[in-house]
């Protein structure tokens, strides 16, 4: 049952706690998990734009994204609350127009890579180049579908071109892994900022 809130002594001031928008991308080859994450994380509804795959990838998932996934999350903290907008991109090639338009006033980016499937590697080589070239935003790469051994992310970055990238271990049907991972990503773009402020 919802309790109001007590009213504290009007003479002490209350700090409001900042909010903070942040518009994170979530790409990576076809049936990588993006939606998934997406799904996983959202604490509204997810917008969604899937229709029944047609070519020879119907073999591998039934559905894919031809727009756009769109979800929200909010994280609080004693001093900011943090509002995500996340965007899952299309991973068919066919639809890649709408990575440019999702890219647009992004603050990071997530590449997931589906660790079972390495011929999809190549692929998403590719992604993070193509989003390298239209943004210098910070990005993490999300290893899902892995087996839990840690030693399975070594190299990861190297085979996607992206040597020195940070590897985070994703489960996008888990939630505390799907956070962990948008976690990583979230501090790698305070630090960009911090790091922009800094004389």
């Amino acid at each position: 049952m919802y309790e109001p809130q007590t009213h504290l002594d009007d003479d002490i001031p209350i700090l409001e706690a900042e909010t903070v928008v942040i518009k994170f991308v979530i790409t990576g080859p076809f049936a990588a998990g993006k939606t998934t994450l997406v799904k996983t994380m959202s604490e509204i509804p997810v917008i969604g734009t899937e229709t029944a795959v047609t070519d020879n990838t119907s073999s591998i998932k039934t559905n894919t994204t031809v727009s756009m996934d769109f979800g929200k999350l909010t994280l609080v903290d004693e001093d900011m609350i943090v509002e995500l907008s996340l965007f899952g991109t299309p991973g068919q090639q066919r639809f890649n127009f709408m990575w440019d338009v999702l890219a647009e006033g992004m603050d990071g980016y997530v590449v997931l890579v589906d660790l079972s499937r390495p011929d999809s590697f190549e692929e998403a080589a590719g992604i993070i180049a193509h989003f390298a070239r239209i943004s210098d935003a910070p990005f993490v790469i999300g290893a899902n579908k892995g087996s839990g051994d840690p030693g399975e992310l070594e190299g990861v970055a190297e085979s996607l071109g992206a040597p020195g990238a940070h590897v985070v271990a994703c489960d996008a049907t888990d939630q505390t892994s799907a956070r962990d991972t948008l976690l990583a990503l979230l501090e790698a773009v305070l630090w960009a900022v911090d790091a922009e402020i800094e004389p």
